[in-house]
């Protein structure tokens, strides 16, 4: 299918298409092709899967195990005619998003855009019957995250954010994966509480200047690119390349900057070590200089405390080149894993090994099993990213509760946890 211009979100032909829509997500919304019915799947089979948003990570995923791609989506058609070469040139193409979650063959929506459409998408794509795969962070804001959490328990789905550190590959700067980090931790050998520092000794300055610039002058839209649709919820903003993107991070209205792009890569495998999946941090506190309100700027500290006294700390400056990277009151733990724990490996073989998890999605469809990192787990480091910027946003430290989560005596900052989306859009 070629892809269509859609000239705006009020026209005559997106009502009836978002009408068509409706019908299509009754249609599959409870009874899925690949669980059962006219289109049982076996296990033996591919899944089918489309992408959203294909100018960067959505084409580095287009070959993954137990998938075919057969749909992608992107508001840039210079961006959809380059994948779809690059897959082979057999997938269908679309302008629309919404077009492709209607469609009945695709089994998986993978959403590799920019974070202002992750919940959106993601609520929508588990309405239309799609199990999802979303890229990090999971969402931009922490209401959206909780809206993703009951949309894939209300309908069903299975979820994977697509970071992966918990499960599997090397930890950064620390040479080893994360489960025998886990079984050093549970054994007690280091006491508690502890402090995870995070810092450019374990690589955390690979993003950190993906800032923002707070001097855009107005520039003429490509004809290649729907703008318009690629704001979607975002408030409008006149159009400079440096919005959109590669650069598009250094955007409150997007992202977070390096934050918000690589923080969850570093605080998901913490928040698992330290057995805080279930739960938030209670407090962070923020030391940077006072950030402008588009463009995300730079920041020398962030620290996020939780109710019994462990600490996670992003070092923005990497100013302690010698802080380990866990600490406790029994031991620690510094880069490449060397500890001042006698026989420290003794005490980790001697651990029982972690619960085993499902690291492949297509597993994860097939058998209907959570993903290692899912919808809850994932909204969970997720939010410590959303917070940390809040807190960096607002230049002030904040208290949150993390069973109601929001913000304690704080309205400016609950006002954050659920943000204005513009036009048409909502979650």
């Amino acid at each position: 299918m070629k892809p269509s211009r859609t000239q705006s979100p009020s026209s005559l032909s997106r009502r009836k298409f978002i009408k068509a829509t409706a019908l299509a997500v009754a249609g599959f919304s409870i009874v899925p092709r690949h669980v059962l019915g006219k289109g049982f799947l076996p296990p033996s089979d591919t899944l089918t899967k489309g992408i959203i948003g294909v100018g960067g990570m959505g084409r580095g995923h287009i070959p993954y195990e137990g998938t075919r791609v057969v749909a992608m989506c992107d508001v840039d058609s210079v961006h959809l005619k380059e994948a779809i070469a690059l897959a082979g040139g057999t997938p269908r193409g679309y302008h629309d998003f919404r077009e492709l979650i209607a469609q009945p063959d695709i089994d998986i929506v993978h959403i590799a855009t920019p974070p202002h459409w992750h919940g959106i998408m993601s609520v929508m794509a588990a309405q239309a019957g799609k199990d999802v795969w979303c890229e990090k962070p999971m969402t931009r804001t922490i209401g959206e995250g909780k809206r993703v959490v009951e949309a894939m328990a209300q309908y069903g789905r299975m979820f994977r954010l697509n970071t992966w550190f918990r499960f599997k590959d090397n930890f950064y700067g620390m040479g080893t994966t994360v489960q025998p980090i886990k079984k050093l931790v549970d054994s007690g050998a280091l006491g508690w509480p502890l402090k995870v520092t995070i810092s450019g000794v374990t690589g955390f300055n690979w993003k950190f200047y993906w800032v923002g610039k707070d001097n855009l002058a107005p520039v003429q839209v490509p004809e290649q690119l729907d703008y318009d649709m690629w704001l979607g919820p975002a408030p409008y903003k006149p159009y400079n390349p440096h919005r959109v993107h590669s650069t598009f991070r250094g955007y409150w209205d997007y992202d977070g900057g390096g934050l918000g792009d690589m923080g969850q890569h570093y605080i998901d495998p913490v928040q698992y070590f330290l057995g805080k999946d279930d739960t938030s941090p209670v407090r962070v506190d923020v030391d940077a200089p006072q950030q402008h309100d588009d463009a995300v700027g730079t920041w020398r500290r962030i620290e996020f405390t939780y109710q019994d006294g462990c600490k996670i700390v992003l070092d923005g400056e990497n100013k302690d080149l010698n802080a380990p990277y866990i600490e406790g009151p029994k031991g620690k733990v510094y880069r490449g894993f060397r500890s001042d724990i006698p026989n420290v490996m003794k005490v980790i073989d001697s651990m029982p090994d972690p619960v085993t998890q499902v690291g492949l999605f297509s597993d994860s469809v097939k058998t209907r099993s959570k993903f290692a990192l899912n919808e809850i787990n994932g909204h969970r480091s997720a939010t410590i990213v959303n917070m940390g910027k809040i807190a960096l946003q607002l230049g002030r430290s904040l208290e949150f509760d993390p069973v109601k989560q929001v913000f304690i005596n704080d309205d400016a900052a609950n006002r954050l946890i659920d943000q204005p989306m513009r036009g048409p859009w909502k979650i």
